[in-house]
């Protein structure tokens, strides 16, 4: 909001003046990159170890929030990946030497019940003719031998898996398993790191908006800092002199207060200009038209600048700029 109110009064500025002002000045304001550290789940703070316009090196712990439902989770994924893991390794090794003796065993064990129930139904069947043996009888040992032959042919199933070996698609799905849970098991680690809110790089502290106890919503700017690092004049170029501005064009920036300019070079220039489509306008409104710019400014000078101040921007003059 602050850049848009900025863009609109420079554009106004520049078309109020009837074109006193030079064109080839462009206004803005001085700032440096602003960080927000968001809040990585819905988890109250517990601890803030760092406090407002307190300079902070990079890495340093700034803000930590509660971390037992993070370090649950973790502990739950890890017994996964276990278990994912030694399942493979099972399929890897194939069956054991013992499994594979006790499948003979229980076949041989199927196989003579199968052999035994079937003489048995048909010693039955011969005896009912004669009237020696009832037909519910003679039913009642079909069943049973149909039964042994089922259990038989399980048995032979099992053997026969074993003596093969894994399938390779048993090991794919195995293998698969095993990835899908390290993959969540490193999204929870890297999720509970970041429960302990740390400095991406060196700064100031610029605001804590929450305080210990509360609860901020996942996402949410925890911390906000302005990060050290080059000082730079976000300006609005206008658009007649546009055509002669470019990354890498040389240029001083003009402070209140400060008699020497600060030597500075165009970083980025929006290809596109701000609020009004260039095609509408005709060709005075389109002189009205301004470009978002960045200048970086050289130099360590510009290191103790305060942001936010206004600033003015020639291109092409730095003759009487100070590093």
């Amino acid at each position: 909001m602050r850049n848009a109110i900025l863009a609109s009064t420079v554009i106004l500025a520049l078309a109020g003046c009837g074109g006193k002002q030079s064109p080839e000045v462009a206004l803005g304001t001085l700032e440096r990159d602003r960080l927000e550290l968001p809040a990585e789940a819905h988890e109250p703070v517990i601890e803030i170890l760092v406090g407002e316009g307190e300079h902070v090196s990079e890495g340093q712990v700034l803000v930590r929030l509660d971390s037992v439902n993070g370090t649950a989770q973790v502990t739950n994924l890890k017994a996964q990946a276990s278990e994912a893991q030694h399942r493979l390794d099972e399929l890897i090794k194939g069956p054991r030497a013992e499994e594979i003796l006790e499948a003979r065993a229980n076949l041989s064990g199927a196989q003579a019940q199968y052999e035994h129930d079937s003489k048995e139904y048909e010693r039955i069947r011969e005896l009912v003719p004669r009237k020696l043996a009832s037909q519910s009888s003679l039913d009642q040992q079909r069943a049973a031998r149909d039964n042994a032959e089922a259990v038989q042919g399980a048995a032979q199933a099992k053997l026969t898996l074993l003596l093969k070996g894994t399938r390779i698609e048993e090991l794919d799905q195995a293998r698969d398993a095993l990835a899908q849970a390290q993959a969540q098991l490193q999204q929870a680690e890297t999720s509970a790191q970041r429960l302990t809110v740390r400095a991406p790089r060196a700064g100031t502290v610029e605001a804590l908006p929450y305080k210990l106890g509360d609860r901020p919503a996942a996402g949410s700017p925890v911390v906000v800092m302005i990060a050290d690092g080059t000082t730079y004049a976000r300006v609005y170029v206008p658009e007649p002199m546009r055509v002669h501005v470019q990354a890498g064009t040389p240029a001083s920036v003009h402070v209140d207060g400060e008699q020497q300019p600060f030597a500075a070079t165009v970083r980025f220039i929006s290809n596109e200009a701000s609020f009004t489509p260039y095609f509408a306008l005709s060709q005075k409104d389109r002189s009205r038209l301004s470009y978002l710019a960045h200048v970086d400014l050289t130099g360590t000078r510009s290191a103790s600048l305060p942001v936010g101040i206004p600033v003015e921007v020639r291109f092409g003059d730095t003759h009487q700029a100070a590093q």
